[in-house]
């Protein structure tokens, strides 16, 4: 067996799972956030008549899509998680802290994990080793009430990564060039393994930023295998209880893919779909409004780091708006001590509560229309941030800050 399958082949009753197959599992964790947790109680508590909870230190809670409440009706969301986790006696409930798939990866994921989620980017976790894939509020709160749920077995596409990553390129601009390249549908239910040098050369953060985009190519799971820097992560987070598993001796992929990083150059989503990728090129010069640096694909310390070894001692374009969320409070806290806040503060961003904030354009950074939004976050749909008429422009945190500068999308190569 692969990787992959011998992860879920750990967490069902069998020894030995194929792709096609369908597997009883039981998940190690269940994530929800405050834009599926209302669905999943009401689910749990009316139509699955549940009182109890399999287990309450398996079940994470997370306000992060609408916090600060931003309406009534977010507020009125956050009372019902509060009183659902009091019912419950749940452990892990956080609120306005930081984004659901950081904080996971910060305080519970560990490697050789199996963990489900009611949010499409669960998947992220892969970048420390674990298998998590996100699913619907109903499967989640079965998975509440019975402590399992199931899944089928996904076939497997290896991607291997070569070369020398140049300066300005980053995990961002290839995964943007994966998508572009299997589009939107060419990995549906499929587990994506990154392996290589390419691979090898990233940190966790950079991990984080692949694993958290697959699925916008469809896939089910992500996965990189654990290595040195993965267990010094762990071990910086004093969490040494985990299990590594490695693919047999005759284990077996769909298919492999080569990429050789040495030759990519910064790649942009274009509106209104992932994977409408092209290289830098076909977009300099595009003028922009707003400029997003966040979100759980890229607000993390080294994402924010980037963008103010560009930005220092400048300001950006007049006219332009900078908007800067951390992906978390321990992020937040890294930055202001590093002085990383006060050089995005004075270049000109404003900064906001760690969240998802402009992500979806839930609690700041609504688009009016005609407007365009230059973002490191992961998704570019119409209407995702505001006016249907709007345009959303992905990118990496290098291209985002040189961009902002000249209030127009920019190559970072011409200023690095």
């Amino acid at each position: 067996m692969n990787v992959i399958e011998k992860i879920l082949a750990a967490h069902c009753c069998h020894d030995h799972v194929h792709p096609g197959m369908i597997v009883d599992i039981a998940p190690d964790l269940t994530m929800v956030n405050d834009a599926t947790a209302c669905l999943a109680i009401d689910i749990f508590k009316n139509q699955l008549q549940a009182e109890k909870v399999d287990d309450p230190a398996k079940v994470i809670m997370i306000m992060d899509h609408y916090t600060p409440s931003c309406s009534i009706d977010a507020a009125d969301t956050h009372n019902t998680m509060r009183a659902f986790a009091r019912e419950q006696q749940l452990q892990y409930v956080y609120d306005g802290i930081g984004v659901c798939h950081q904080l996971m990866m910060e305080r519970h994921v560990r490697p050789g994990q199996l963990i489900i989620g009611a949010d499409s980017h669960t998947c992220t976790y892969g970048a420390l080793g674990a298998l998590a894939t996100g699913m619907g509020s109903t499967d989640v709160a079965v998975a509440w009430k019975s402590g399992r749920s199931w899944m089928k077995v996904p076939e497997s596409i290896r991607i291997n990564v070569t070369g020398a990553w140049p300066i300005g390129i980053d995990a961002k601009d290839l995964i943007l060039k994966i998508v572009g390249d299997l589009t939107t549908g060419g990995a549906t239910y499929k587990a994506l393994v990154f392996s290589g040098p390419g691979i090898r050369a990233l940190g966790v953060s950079q991990r984080m930023t692949l694993c958290n985009m697959v699925i916008e190519a469809g896939a089910k799971f992500s996965y990189i295998q654990p290595d040195e820097k993965t267990a010094a992560f762990m071990k910086e987070l004093k969490r040494l209880d985990y299990s590594v598993f490695t693919d047999d001796a005759d284990a077996t992929y769909g298919k492999t893919l080569e990429y050789d990083v040495s030759s990519l150059e910064p790649q942009i989503a274009f509106p209104h779909s992932v994977d409408n990728v092209k290289a830098i090129g076909a977009a300099e010069g595009i003028a922009i409004d707003e400029f997003f640096l966040g979100a759980c694909t890229n607000g993390r310390y080294e994402d924010l780091e980037v963008a103010a070894a560009i930005l220092q001692g400048k300001r950006i374009a007049a006219g332009s708006r900078l908007l800067v969320t951390p992906a978390s409070n321990a992020v937040y806290l890294r930055a202001v001590a590093s002085g990383v806040i006060t050089t995005l503060v004075e270049s000109g961003a404003m900064i906001g509560t760690p969240g998802c904030s402009a992500c979806f354009g839930g609690t700041a950074g609504i688009l009016g229309k005609n407007e365009r939004l230059l973002t490191t976050a992961n998704r570019n749909f119409r209407g995702r941030v505001g006016s249907p008429d709007s345009e959303i422009y992905l990118a990496g945190p290098a291209v985002l800050a040189a961009s902002a500068l000249n209030g127009c999308i920019t190559d970072p190569r011409r200023i690095l």
